[in-house]
């Protein structure tokens, strides 16, 4: 190992601490805080998630750039760069005096995001430890998904005793004073590690498809990941913004929030299994999965009237949730299986690029689908995308196949 298993949890600790801070300040309170942001600027819900979106798409324009620099730089230097981004971020948004101004400060938060979120985190934890990196990758997914759980509750307290631009000056002094520390230390780490790891002969990383990808093959690879990552994010994203909304339209009623709250413990449990067993499978075999699990999880919805609702809906929630939960691992297991640690950060980049585009555009399309033609619908066609990614990884097994039998 090239630093000491205890320096590495560490590393997956400070991480797990930043990540929980990080998307609960610049993702899940913003739908707690929107609705006040909205009667101080006098716009609507849909002109506020809109904006919001738009973090979305440039944090997916960015994406390239955080990855190449975190290969060059050291992951470490680029996240604490980032919580720097992050504050003055969010300071903008803080002392914005009218909609034109916030709504642009908004979406430089996008600009942050790549630079302190997971494909960076990943690529500390590659950077600190190649052959360990996949299963400390399982352990801060697993802390990170507490993130929802904490700042849900956190944002709708604070707001009860102080205003959303107080709230989010708060958000960046955590980004300043908790994050931009752990994060600097962090850059020390990895520092040391890129030193280690360039005076080393290249190895391929073997982790669960078999090694590295040939270089033949890995342009091809890519490609397909990005559009497998793609299709699955699609239909994660359309689900996650109308989780309880599309709940409702099926006719849960009251019982639509109760199902819904079931999504976090199941995500929470599949990391947690994954944890636990997920070296026995390899990362290819969980990424056409977790892909899968997503699709039929819709189809619980769309079963016949005979079947009782409140159960499809229930295993919809566990299906979608371990799906979620398990998706989120792979993006940063899958690639470094297939094509090892040297220029991880770059690919993961790539990746979270077209990730992120599509990411910011679905729930406009699936709202328009569920407005004009009703839930049954909507859900079908997101149903179908989602299998569209099931079928694309499954042609990225096959190429692993034949190509590494070819090698």
């Amino acid at each position: 190992m090239i630093l000491s298993a205890r320096r590495s949890l560490a590393a997956v600790t400070g991480l797990g601490i930043t990540q929980i801070t990080s998307y609960g300040t610049l993702f899940y309170s913003f739908s707690i805080l929107a609705p006040a942001m909205g009667q101080e600027f006098g716009q609507s819900r849909e002109w506020l998630f809109a904006a919001f979106s738009g973090t979305l798409l440039i944090g997916g324009l960015v994406s390239p750039w955080s990855g190449r620099w975190a290969d060059r730089f050291g992951a470490g230097r680029v996240m604490t760069l980032g919580s720097l981004a992050a504050a003055l971020s969010l300071l903008l948004c803080a002392l914005s005096p009218s909609w034109w101004i916030f709504a642009p400060a908004l979406v430089t938060t996008g600009v942050a995001t790549p630079f302190i979120l997971y494909n960076t985190a990943f690529a500390v934890l590659v950077q600190i430890d190649p052959k360990a990196a996949p299963r400390r990758i399982t352990y801060l997914t697993l802390i990170g998904g507490f993130s929802s759980t904490l700042f849900w509750p956190v944002a709708t307290h604070l707001l009860t005793t102080f205003t959303w631009r107080e709230i989010f000056v708060f958000y960046a002094a955590l980004q300043l004073f908790l994050c931009f520390p752990i994060h600097f230390w962090l850059s020390q780490m990895t520092r040391r590690s890129l030193h280690i790891l360039s005076e080393r002969p290249v190895e391929p990383v073997v982790a669960g498809s078999g090694g590295s990808l040939p270089p033949s093959s890995r342009k091809s690879a890519l490609m397909l990941l990005a559009t497998g990552f793609s299709f699955a994010s699609f239909a994660l994203s359309s689900m996650l913004v109308h989780l309880v909304p599309v709940l409702g339209a099926v006719g849960l009623g009251a019982s639509a929030v109760l199902v819904g709250t079931m999504f976090g413990p199941a995500q929470f449990a599949s990391r947690l299994v994954n944890m636990l067993i997920g070296s026995r499978l390899s990362a290819m075999i969980v990424a056409i999965l977790s892909t899968a699990l997503i699709p039929l999880a819709f189809m619980m919805l769309l079963l016949p009237p005979a079947v009782p609702l409140i159960a499809g809906a229930i295993l919809f929630a566990i299906l979608f949730g371990t799906g979620s939960g398990l998706n989120s691992i792979v993006q940063g297991t899958l690639p470094l299986a297939l094509f090892g640690h040297h220029g991880y950060g770059e690919i993961l980049g790539k990746i979270t690029s077209s990730r992120l585009i599509v990411s910011s555009v679905s729930p406009f399309i699936f709202a328009f689908l569920l407005e004009q033609f009703g839930p049954r619908i909507a859900l079908s066609v997101v149903a179908i995308v989602g299998m569209l990614g099931v079928f694309t990884f499954i042609v990225v097994a096959r190429l692993v196949k034949r190509s590494t039998e070819g090698a």
